[in-house]
Formats: structure tokens, sequence, C-alpha cells
């Protein structure tokens, strides 16, 4: 029988991923990407000897990874446990050697890094988040004991959102609104659907803990203020599995992606940005009246090259693929009025700069959280005020403390990524951006993190959401995509399966489940799935994985 034909838009982590999986599902795919290397959010820069990962950093759940490698061509798999036992043990967090499983390090070398953050207060006090309940104590017992009783509740609540939220529903695809009015009781028991922020102060006092125990959805582009409690299960994710990261930087794993998907019989295409979805009726002709059929049938690219395909799958931003991809007259569900409204994450400015090494640098670790003076009033002027503030938090990674390869001799190659308004905004970044630079670097070096840092400075330069939204076609200049809102959440969040046109799906940060690396993955299986009950791909096709993999 003839193998179907599928295209996937994008070559970031979701697009890869789902290139993976077509491919297991015994589909001939194409990934094309606009860019001239894989990655999009995730692509590398590479200057004056320094290598930079311009974009995702934190590498957590490394089991999916390992079933991404482990798949093969026709075998997909999807029917394999999404969270075996072993990977649920007590010990497999950091212990078991599932950093770099047995596919996984085929491919590239994934190691646990402790700790996960080093999260400095303005005070130039620090907590050590590692996730070792017996080390938060000690800390919490220095710098807030009045809260050690309120750790032990929220760690209790926590987990049992953790259990529920993404051992048991993670993987559920919300099609239809009777599967998500099945899971809200339980969302309400556990009281996951109020404000995270609202939530962590139900446990602690002190308004360092409280930062603490609610910073971490910043990392998938929501707002700690508003974003639904269940995403304290992030807590749990990172405590069960640990960060990781990729030897050579993120882009290693990148390339092994790559090189898995070609492995497979995958193609890949760059420098080939979509101009648009083809659509036509069951006949391949223009569609037209409400009731017609509106079908996938390929991608038209910017030089006019047409594609054709039995699928396609967009792992471009949600918001860019319907309005400037599909025209309007296709879309019935997804119209101009509803893409529009629907709220995009905020953006952000990222810095990278290489320097000299100095013996202080050893003071911070992999990943630095510096929190600014303000808080909540800091959330509020970048999500809902949309203002440039004077004051700043900002993630700071330093690689070349784990990896010294990613830098000249001597040498250290860091970014550091401060959260902003989005392009809604009306921000002049052309104005704006490099006095800021300029002051977010300077505060590293005079507030004594990175000290002489810019006579030490030997390369400079950043990018602002005016590249996410022309560079990476990024509705608004949007980090992350939608924004994870209660209301923007699993029914209600954009869905894998377009409901205006046949053989088109979704994938990544911007549909279900969400933003952030191992969520972006999880999506690319959801949609595997979808596709594979819509093309009707037997179970003799879905479980001829090998036995191994039944285990991974």
């Amino acid at each position: 029988m003839e193998r179907k034909r599928a295209i996937v838009i994008g070559a970031g982590f979701g697009g890869l991923a789902m290139g993976i999986r077509l491919q297991s599902l015994g589909f001939d795919t194409t990934i094309v990407e606009k860019l001239d290397g894989p990655g999009g959010r995730a692509y590398v820069r590479r200057v004056d000897g320094f290598t930079f990962d311009m974009g995702p950093t934190v590498i957590t759940v490394p089991h999916f990874i390992e079933e991404l490698f482990a798949l093969e061509r026709d075998a997909a798999n999807l029917a394999a446990p999404d969270f075996p036992p072993e990977v649920l043990a007590p010990g497999a967090r950091v212990t078991s050697g599932i950093s770099s499983g047995p596919a996984t390090s085929k491919y590239v070398t994934l190691i646990p890094i402790l700790p996960f953050y080093r999260i400095y207060f303005d005070d130039g006090t620090f907590f050590d988040y590692d996730g070792d309940p017996e080390h938060t104590r000690e800390q919490i017992r220095a710098l807030a004991p009045e809260d050690l009783e309120g750790y032990e509740r929220f760690h209790a609540a926590a987990e049992a959102i953790f259990k529920r939220g993404f051992l048991e529903l993670g993987y559920t695809y919300f099609g239809d609104i009777i599967t998500m009015l099945r899971v809200v009781p339980d969302l309400l028991r556990l009281d996951a659907v109020r404000p995270l922020f609202s939530f962590v102060k139900r446990y602690f006092r002190n308004p360092k803990m409280q930062q603490v125990f609610s910073f971490e959805p910043l990392l998938i582009g929501g707002n700690p203020l508003q974003v639904p409690a269940i995403y304290a299960m992030i807590h749990f994710v990172e405590k069960t599995w640990g960060i990781h990261f990729a030897l050579g930087g993120t882009g290693a794993l990148v390339r092994g992606l790559v090189r898995k998907f070609e492995e497979l019989g995958g193609v890949m295409r760059y420098n080939s940005e979509v101009r648009r979805i083809i659509v036509t009726d069951e006949h391949g002709r223009e569609p037209r009246g409400l009731r017609a059929r509106r079908i996938a049938r390929g991608v038209e690219l910017v030089d006019g090259t047409r594609l054709e395909a039995d699928l396609v799958v967009s792992n471009g931003d949600y918001a860019m693929t319907y309005l400037h991809l599909i025209d309007r007259k296709h879309r019935r569900i997804n119209n101009d009025l509803r893409v529009r409204l629907a709220r995009q994450s905020m953006s952000l400015v990222v810095i990278y700069f290489g320097f000299r090494a100095d013996p202080r640098d050893a003071q911070l670790r992999h990943h630095n959280i510096i929190l600014g003076p303000r808080y909540e009033g800091l959330l509020e002027d970048i999500f809902n005020r949309k203002v440039l503030a004077d004051d700043f938090s900002q993630y700071l990674h330093i690689p070349t403390l784990t990896d010294p390869s990613l830098a000249p001799p001597g040498h250290h190659a860091a970014y550091t990524l401060v959260p902003v308004p989005n392009n809604s905004s009306g921000l002049n970044w052309a104005q704006l951006a490099e006095p800021f630079v300029d002051k977010v670097l300077r505060f590293l070096d005079e507030r004594g993190y990175l000290p002489g840092l810019m006579e030490r400075l030997v390369h400079k330069s950043y990018i602002t959401p005016d590249y996410f939204e022309w560079t990476l076609n990024s509705w608004l200049g949007n980090g992350f995509g939608v924004e994870p809102l209660l209301i923007q959440s699993a029914y209600f969040r954009p869905h894998n399966r377009s409901e205006d046109i046949e053989r088109l799906y979704l994938v990544g940060a911007s549909v279900q489940p969400g933003g952030g690396t191992p969520s972006v993955m999880m999506s690319a299986k959801m949609t595997a799935r979808v596709i594979a009950k819509d093309y009707g791909i037997p179970d003799s096709i879905v479980r001829r994985a090998p036995e191994s993999l039944q285990t991974v």
C-alpha cells in the first residue's frame, strides 16, 4: 500500500517530536522550516567562539526524550504506558541513569543539574531549589521558620495535584466539553483552579517562600498571579525527575532529534517559509459554500514551491497559523475575532554575552533566578499594565559552569532572560533595547553577581519581542504561545485537531497541553494519537514497537 505523506511546519521541539512520531506511524514526513537550521525557539547562535542556546535550557522529564529516541519506523508505540513504573520509582530522578537512557545516549548525553535553580532575593540572600525535601526544610528553617509547617501541607497538596493533573490527566486530549466536565469535580476538590499565587499564600506567610514556590510558571509564559493552581504540579514534576542539561547545550538535543528523524526516513527542508496552507474540497477544487468540505492538501512556500501531502501539522504559533496561513473564508470556528481575542503570553528580552572568567563567578550556579525588589507589582506591569518597569527580574543561565566547551578557554558563555510585555504593549524596542540591555548587564556587575562584568565582556548580542514576532512568526511577539490562563486551558485551549479544516493538526506550546519542553513533547504524542484514530491505524501497527520499548 502506498505510504501517505505528511508535512510539518516548523522544526522546533514540537515539530521534531511530531515528525519522529509521524514516521513511526508510517507516514513519509517532511519538516519545512523558515530558518537555516533546526530548533525554532531552541535555535543555536555561534559567534566569536561562543555557543549560545537561544531558547529553552531547562530539560525535565527525560523519559519523554528517551521514548522519542526509542521509536522505530512503522512502530508507533502509542499504546505503551505514558508513565511506566520505573520512571516513577524513588531513585529515578537522578540515580537510576534515566537522564541518558539507552536510546537517548546514542544521540545526546543528558546529565542532572543540582541545584535546579539558585534563587536570589533582592536583599542578597538565596535559596537553592533542588527538590530534596530535607534540604528544602533546612533552608526554610533558616530563611522563614514560620513556614515549615506550611511547606509540609503545600508539599502534600502539590503532590495530589501532580498525581491527578500530570500522571493521570497529562495526556488527556480535551477535544470535547464532556471530557472537560468529567474532570472539573477533581480539580475543584484539589483547589487546582484558584490562582497559583493565591494557592501558595494559603501555605506560606513569608514573601520569599511565596516567590520560591510560585515562580515556575514564568518559565512557560504564565503569570503566577493568574495561572490556575494546577501548575503547582511543576514543583513535583521537577522534584520527581530533576532538571537536566544536554552536554553541548540544548542544541545538541535538537541535533539528536533531527538525526533520529532522518534515520527514520524523514526529510528536513530549511530556508522554506510557508506562505499558506493549501485547502480544497474533496474533489481538489476551491471550497464553495459553508457546507463544503475543507481539506488540507499541503503547503505553498514563499518561493512558490507547492508541497502536496495527505495531512499537515503546524508547529507554528496558533494565531499566526490561522491568521496568516489560512484564508479567513475557510475558518468559521477559528475566525479572526476568536483568534485575536486569545490572550498571548508575555515576551522576553534575552541577552547573550561572553566574558572572561573570574574565580568569583563560582558563586553562581548553572541556573540562577534573580528576583527584583517587587514581585506582584512587576508581574502586573508585565502581564496587565504592559509597561516596561524600571526594575526587573531575570533568569541567568551560565552553562559553561557545567560544560566549558561552549566558550573559548578562560571564558564563559551566558544568557540572561528578562520577562517583558509582548508587542501588544506598543513599546518601541528599536529605541528601548540597547539602553535596557546595558542596564541589565550593569546590574549584574554592580550588584556583585558578576563583578567587573563590563570590563570582562567580550561579546554582547540580544533579542527582543520583535525577534519573536518577525523572525519566529510569533503573534504579537509572544514568547510562549497562548497564555496559560484557566479560561485558556484544557478544552478551552486551542485544539490539536483543527475544527475548521480536515487533515490539519497543530502541535506545540500554543495547543494542548501547553508550553514548556515536556508539554510540547506531550502535545506531539497527543496529536499523533488523534491522527492514528483519524486514519484508522490499527492496533497491530500501533503496538508493533519492540518489547523493550514497552517499559520506556
